[in-house]
């Protein structure tokens, strides 16, 4: 398979760190094309703007959709973002490793969406959900929390980990037409024994061994 890791942390040696390098290393060891986006080493802009663009659509008003739609025709987006974009209709399954913060992306990940889902390329008004762009292609979120894994369930501190996810595997992905495999979750690994986060990573060495075979689940609507 050909494999998309986009990852972002800002600490290398942190337990993401030690998932995206588990990743990359199972994956590519198992015989699969790997490419990766490390966000951070990028020092990735989150902020869209005119710079997402080499055409010009309206020079007196900013319109982002407006703007991508005619980069879309005129293979007018800039470089950093024509990268990504072509990473994205290459892979054939992709993993988002990130810690979970405020109950969502980090910016600097949510900016990435932001600037690289650009409508006429990833989505169009045709071509969304069940129709969309990326239909055939899988997405596996890779993820840490802060709190514990008792929180994040219906009834807990925090709340449904699968309704908390929804906005990203729902509005993100299913979106643009990924099926969704289940999350890898690692709850509170700063609150564990160096021995459990080896069990963690383990355990999820052995479940990419087996990526190809997994189905994707239904995540719900809005």
């Amino acid at each position: 398979m050909k494999i998309f890791v986009v990852y972002w942390h800002p600490e290398p040696q942190s337990f993401n760190g030690a998932m995206f390098r588990t990743a990359c290393e199972t994956l590519v060891g198992a015989g699969h094309e790997v490419k990766i986006s490390n966000l951070y080493e990028m020092r990735l802009d989150p902020v869209s703007s005119r710079k997402n663009f080499t055409t010009v659509k309206d020079p007196n008003y900013f319109k982002q959709q407006i703007e991508e739609m005619y980069a879309t025709e005129r293979h007018g987006f800039a470089a950093e973002i024509e990268s990504e974009m072509e990473k994205l209709e290459w892979c054939d399954l992709m993993i988002w490793q990130f810690p979970l913060w405020w109950f969502g992306l980090p910016a600097v990940f949510k900016g990435w969406v932001d600037r690289v889902f650009a409508m006429g390329r990833i989505y169009n008004f045709e071509n969304i959900y069940e129709t969309g762009v990326f239909r055939g292609k899988r997405a596996l979120l890779s993820l840490t929390t802060g709190g514990p894994e008792d929180a994040y369930r219906k009834g807990g501190f925090n709340g449904d980990i699968t309704a908390i996810l929804r906005p990203i595997q729902r509005g993100m992905l299913q979106f643009v037409g990924f099926d969704v495999l289940a999350p890898q979750i690692v709850y509170a690994p700063v609150r564990m024994t160096e021995e459990e986060r080896k069990q963690h990573l383990a355990d999820y060495a052995r479940r990419l061994g087996e990526i190809a075979r997994e189905t994707p689940i239904d995540v719900g609507s809005f």
